[in-house]
């Protein structure tokens, strides 16, 4: 699955942090320089045009041609009136709300009843920030769901195109539309830390003040008995033959790094990040085998705080051996507030930890180093420049040590998805038989028929619970559009003369699949099968990439494209992203994209995507995807004393021999697609039988180049 298209090549590091953080997506997700600032997407993972200045190439109305005047039913217009009511209530009194699409934890995907920016506003996409002042509202979006929200949103909403020509970003708007002096309120839990700061000092500029609603979220407020209940199902402990090492040993690595860097303490709120740490997996969001929850790690303890109705007696013995207690997940901010009050030096994470949680732990240190003096009034300043010690505590503010040592597979998580992937491949093999067969028999499928048929093979899959994202079923057009999502009321039919892009994944209980695959079920033109062998082409190239130690993954992007780029063709998305084992099908640091702010190199035990593609507006996409584990390679020679490192294929399932263009492909091009056939059948066929078989062996073949 890919990343979320970027707009941002150009923007500053910090600027670029801010603009994934407050669109919000999926991701896929981050797709992302660190998941925690970019989805698939990604993670992602999650985009914002707050910094954006508004340069794409993509084509579109402005934003001010695209109010139409269409009959609606009132509800929206209800929320906005109620809404703004809200803005003069004591302890509000603010002229405009934003409401970005995350929960607390900057999750890709997230539980129904925190999608409050669907609620108000009627857009259902995965990406999107909604401003709302006492006379407008507003909804920033991106060019995958331009068409979507002009038909979800009412005359009451001005649709903002995100990075076309002329189209301000969100802090151009309000900075423009209020009044000199406005105050503008967030819910400080559903933005970082650090994409806060830089609000609040963008709209500084006009003297407009950023006012944090603690207390209550204005959506939720109107949303009252309708809302969604908060998922409720029972955690579960990830058995240590998947996850290979205890969580008592992870932990016992955590607190290492937190002596390492002066800390006593970390707050973590990644929900992958705590479900990998403690070997627990949930089913609280959507596609994310995760639960909502906070964790706070001390030298000599930790703290979960999570809902105690979804910890089970098995979880319960589980963590009291892990060293970790339990506690309501509401508290979070009084055991921040205990933390600090102790002198406690917190490790915080800016870019992920949210505003709430860092406030607080800054308010509270102040009102420490206050009770501090008035103990010893011979102290009249907190900081004592002559030899370099705070008289309090300050906090540590630093990317989290767990992002990288979750992406660094062990041995156990590698063998996991590697048989978790030959199972996802019987049931693709199975899916593909079926669906070749019931198109030659001129049966009239949709879109999402077409994905509903696919989880129905993945589901009777020994250890499937789920799929790791909305799968991409994109017949003709539809597959042009990068993160397409059919509709059950709007998608197409699979037409058998037109190229078919089918982006799925699936979640096991021992591993996490991604993978894409673009075939014709008739006669594809000449031009096609051209795209497509370039593809191909740069799927080989990145494939068989060898490169030293310390190479940041942007290195690697144009390995990919260089094929594409000979006829003057490209794609606006990255190339690979990182996979969680078992875990998030987005995750970071690590990524392989043109975005080279992402400076993480590429280490062993690391898993990313290889997903070059090429989209036709208006006529057809293709994207070839497979997963890859990072390992180390034997050269003839270490130059350097480096060591190189390459890829293992993850993923092994049939590319489709009549979309290729022999003529194009050089001998050792077809010599290794010949040799992953090879592969694919060697590994997979003992996991069919009957017709499959019979597809699977078809569809292995060798190509000859003449």
């Amino acid at each position: 699955m890919m990343q979320p298209l970027s707009f941002s090549a150009s923007l500053t590091q910090s600027s670029r942090s801010l603009y994934y953080r407050f669109l919000s997506s999926s991701l896929p997700t981050s797709f992302f320089p660190n998941i925690r600032t970019q989805p698939k997407f990604y993670s992602n993972f999650s985009k914002c045009p707050l910094l954006i200045k508004g340069c794409s190439s993509i084509t579109a109305k402005p934003s001010s041609q695209i109010r139409r005047n269409i009959t609606h039913k009132s509800e929206p217009d209800e929320k906005l009136r109620a809404l703004r009511e809200l803005f003069s209530k004591p302890g509000v009194g603010i002229d405009a709300y934003i409401i970005p699409s995350q929960d607390a934890h900057q999750s890709e995907f997230i539980a129904e009843c925190y999608m409050r920016r669907a609620y108000i506003s009627g857009f259902t996409g995965s990406a999107g920030t909604v401003v709302v002042t006492k006379e407008q509202a507003a909804l920033w979006t991106d060019g995958r769901y331009f068409l979507q929200a002009e038909k979800q949103l009412n005359s009451s909403w001005i649709l903002m195109r995100a990075g076309n020509l002329g189209v301000p970003n969100t802090i151009e708007w309000l900075n423009d539309v209020l009044p000199p002096g406005a105050k503008v309120g967030i819910d400080p839990f559903l933005f970082s830390f650090d994409v806060a700061e830089e609000l609040k000092e963008a709209i500084a500029k006009k003297n407009h003040k950023l006012i944090y609603l603690y207390d209550t979220n204005l959506v939720d407020e109107i949303w009252k008995e309708s809302r969604p209940k908060p998922p409720n199902k029972p955690i579960r402990v990830h058995d240590i033959k998947y996850a290979g090492v205890d969580a008592a040993s992870k932990l016992s690595y955590l607190r290492s790094q937190l002596l390492d860097a002066g800390s006593s303490a970390i707050v973590i709120s990644m929900l992958d990040e705590i479900a990998w740490l403690l070997n627990l997996r949930g089913s609280d969001a959507p596609h994310s085998p995760v639960m909502y929850a906070y964790l706070t790690v001390e030298i000599d303890g930790a703290k979960l705080f999570v809902d105690n109705s979804k910890v089970t007696p098995e979880v319960l013995n589980h963590l009291k051996n892990a060293g970790v207690e339990l506690r309501p997940y509401d508290a979070i901010l009084s055991e921040i507030e205990s933390l600090a009050a102790r002198g406690v030096e917190l490790w915080l994470d800016p870019s992920s930890v949210n505003a709430a949680i860092v406030n607080t732990y800054k308010s509270a240190c102040d009102r420490h180093l206050e009770n501090l003096g008035s103990k010893n009034d011979s102290m009249t300043k907190i900081y004592d420049g002559s030899n370099g010690q705070s008289w309090g505590p300050s906090g540590v503010y630093k990317a989290s040590p767990i992002s990288l040592a979750k992406a660094l597979k062990n041995p156990a998580e590698l063998q996991g998805m590697r048989d978790s992937h030959l199972r996802d491949a019987a049931a693709l093999a199975q899916f593909w038989a079926w669906l070749e067969e019931e198109i030659h028999k001129d049966v009239k499928l949709t879109e999402v028929d077409v994905a509903d048929k696919l989880l129905e093979f993945r589901s009777k899959q020994a250890g499937f619970l789920d799929t790791s994202f909305d799968s991409i079923s994109g017949s003709g057009a539809n597959g042009a559009i990068i993160h397409y999502k059919p509709e059950p009321k709007s998608c197409s039919i699979v037409d058998s003369k037109k190229l078919f892009l089918l982006d799925s994944g699936a979640q096991y209980v021992d591993g996490t699949t991604d993978i894409t695959r673009t075939v014709h079920f008739g006669e594809p033109t000449a031009y096609e099968k051209e795209c497509f062998t370039r593809v191909l082409q740069g799927h080989i190239a990145l494939d068989q990439a060898v490169f030293p130690e310390n190479t940041p993954g942007f290195v690697l992007d144009a390995f990919a494209r260089s094929f594409l780029w000979k006829i003057g063709l490209d794609y606006r998305h990255g190339t690979g992203h990182g996979v969680g084992a078992a875990l998030n099908v987005h995750e970071g640091p690590q990524s392989i994209s043109f975005r080279f702010g992402n400076m993480t190199p590429l280490q062993k035990g690391m898993i990313v995507s290889n997903e070059p593609g090429y989209y036709e507006d208006h006529a057809f996409g293709i994207r070839i995807e497979n997963l890859l584990h990072v390992k180390e390679i034997n050269t003839p020679n270490r130059f350097g004393g480096m060591e190189y490192l390459g890829f293992e294929k993850l993923t092994f399932f049939p590319i489709q021999a009549k979309m290729v263009d022999v003529s194009l492909l050089s001998a050792s091009e077809v010599n290794w697609l010949n040799d992953y056939h090879s592969q694919v059948w060697e590994k997979v066929s003992p996991l069919l039988d009957g017709p499959t078989h019979e597809w699977l062996w078809s569809n292995t073949r060798p190509l000859v180049k003449q």
